[in-house]
Formats: C-alpha cells, sequence, structure tokens
C-alpha cells in the first residue's frame, strides 16, 4: 500500500515536471480496496480488468513498479513498450481500459469464456461509484446473472465522478442496484484492507464455486484530485476522510506506526533509483 501510494505521489510530480507522456489519474486514499482485492484471487489464472484509475490495482497485481513507471512515461521499457500510457495497460491477465463503464461488459464475456473452458477462474472489473451512470454497466449486470457468469464486480465508492459529488447524479442506493438483478451484494469500509481482504476472499470462493456472480461495493475516498489538479472539494472534508487513512489504519492494527516512515524512506529510494536509470536510458 505504501509503495501504491509512493509512486502515486511521484507520478504527479514527474508529470508536474513535464517529465509524462499523456495524462494521470492517481489513487491516493484507495490503496486497501486494490490491495485487498488482489490479496483473495489467484493471480495466476484470474483476471483484472481496471479503468482510468488503474496504477493501484495494476501493482497490487504485478508489483511491476518499474514497468509502470516506465509505461507511463512512454519509455520503451514500460510494460507496453511506452505505447498505452497510463489508461492502457496489459499484462499477463491484467487489462485497463479509460472509458468508463467499458470493461463491465468485457469481463463479463471474458469470464463466460473462462466458465465454457472449465478453468475456474474468476474475472473482477473494478468500477467506481460514476460508472453507475453508465447503461452498459447494467446490461453486463443483467447477462452475468441471467448466465450464471463467475466474475466479481468491485466497486470503490469515493463519492465524486471528476468533481461531481454522486449525490448530484444519482438517486436512491447505488450499493443496491446489483440486488436488482439478482446479484449478491457485499458492502463494507474500504479504508481497511483487511476487511477488504477478508469479504472478497469469501466473494472470490462464491463466485468460483457456484458460477454466479458478485458484488463488492466499498466505500472509499481519494485524497488527491480527479486527475493532476482540478479539485474543488472542501478542505475540511478531505482532511476528515484523511483521519482513515488505509496505510496509517493498518499500521495501527499492525502495531508498525512507528515503521512506517522507514518503510516510505525504502519505497522512495527505490521510485528514485528507477526513474534516475529511465530518465538516463531515453531514446
Amino acid at each position: 500500500m505504501i509503495t501504491i501510494r509512493k509512486l502515486e505521489e511521484r507520478l504527479l510530480e514527474l508529470f508536474s515536471s513535464g517529465r509524462l507522456a499523456g495524462t494521470v489519474h492517481t489513487c491516493i486514499g484507495q490503496e486497501a480496496c486494490a490491495v485487498g482485492i488482489a490479496s483473495a484471487l489467484d493471480l495466476d489464472r484470474d483476471i483484472v480488468f481496471s479503468n482510468h484509475r488503474g496504477h493501484g490495482h495494476y501493482i497490487a497485481y504485478s508489483d511491476d513498479v518499474e514497468g509502470l513507471i516506465a509505461e507511463v512515461m512512454g519509455h520503451p521499457d514500460g510494460v507496453c513498450g511506452g505505447i498505452g500510457g497510463s489508461q492502457h495497460v496489459q499484462l499477463r491477465n491484467f487489462y485497463t481500459n479509460g472509458i468508463q463503464g467499458a470493461g463491465a461488459p468485457i469481463v463479463v464475456g471474458m469470464a463466460l469464456a473462462e466458465k465454457l473452458k472449465g478453468t475456474g477462474s474468476v474475472a473482477v472489473v473494478n468500477l467506481g461509484d460514476g460508472t453507475f451512470g453508465e447503461g452498459a454497466l447494467y446490461e453486463a449486470m443483467n447477462i452475468a446473472s441471467l448466465w450464471d457468469v463467475p466474475m466479481i464486480f468491485s466497486v470503490e465508492h469515493n463519492r465524486y465522478a471528476q468533481t461531481t459529488p454522486f449525490e448530484l447524479q444519482h438517486a436512491g442506493d447505488l450499493s443496491g442496484r446489483g440486488e436488482a438483478f439478482g446479484i449478491e451484494t457485499h458492502r463494507l469500509d474500504g479504508m481497511d484492507v483487511h476487511a477488504v481482504a477478508e469479504v472478497a476472499s469469501g466473494a472470490v470462493a462464491r463466485a468460483r464455486s457456484s458460477m454466479r456472480p458478485q458484488l463488492i461495493f466499498m466505500e472509499t475516498y481519494r485524497f488527491a484530485p480527479h486527475s493532476k489538479g482540478d479539485d474543488f472539494r472542501d478542505r475540511s472534508e478531505i482532511e476528515r476522510y484523511r483521519q482513515r487513512d488505509p496505510i496509517i489504519l493498518l499500521a495501527r492494527q499492525a502495531g508498525l506506526e512507528t515503521h512506517v516512515g522507514e518503510i516510505e524512506a525504502e519505497v522512495k529510494e527505490r521510485l528514485d533509483s528507477i526513474v534516475r536509470r529511465l530518465s538516463e536510458d531515453r531514446p
């Protein structure tokens, strides 16, 4: 989680200095969602499909820090040769797509294919609450449930679609949308990585054994702007959510509060080394 946090902060710094190709959307504050979900998967066979805010999902899946930094810097050592950028990353069974809701029907097809092949694999699509305004999501939920597809709808409810609060764009209870299609839904605190891991483990096991879709609805919050600097939220709101920083919460649970600075320093040194090498070795 610290690796994801420090990587995202470094990418924002690199963007500000004009050293990144394309855009960057960080998941600062949402690290527990990515790590908790990944911990419940069989990463040798399960499928993970991310979105425009996908760096945390990718690192939790692969720990390929250098490949991701190189990709976003447009370097040929990037995971996709430096031509995909932040929103178009693919490695083994990990995929991203920057279009809101586009991943949901794709993952239904992927999961259905795995079911027909009898691999026992589960496919996960990562979504935000903003995606609940896209009709493709509901079409995907309908078919996933109708055809008994082994997949997870993983929702990171960070309360904003870019700069629009969810209350201004959605009526009713978002967490109940999957239940309308007969999809078992699990609601939880997405700032607690242990809670995410426990719930995800059970949901993945049920999807794998019953061939039925599951929806994991995580209440979380992003501390950084939607993208680079377009942040109009009330500062007091952000500070209030920072009191439940998932990294600090985990450190308290594990009795490692005094070691956070040490771990951050180790991660920073690793990132510095990678950035230096990539900067010196530009084609």
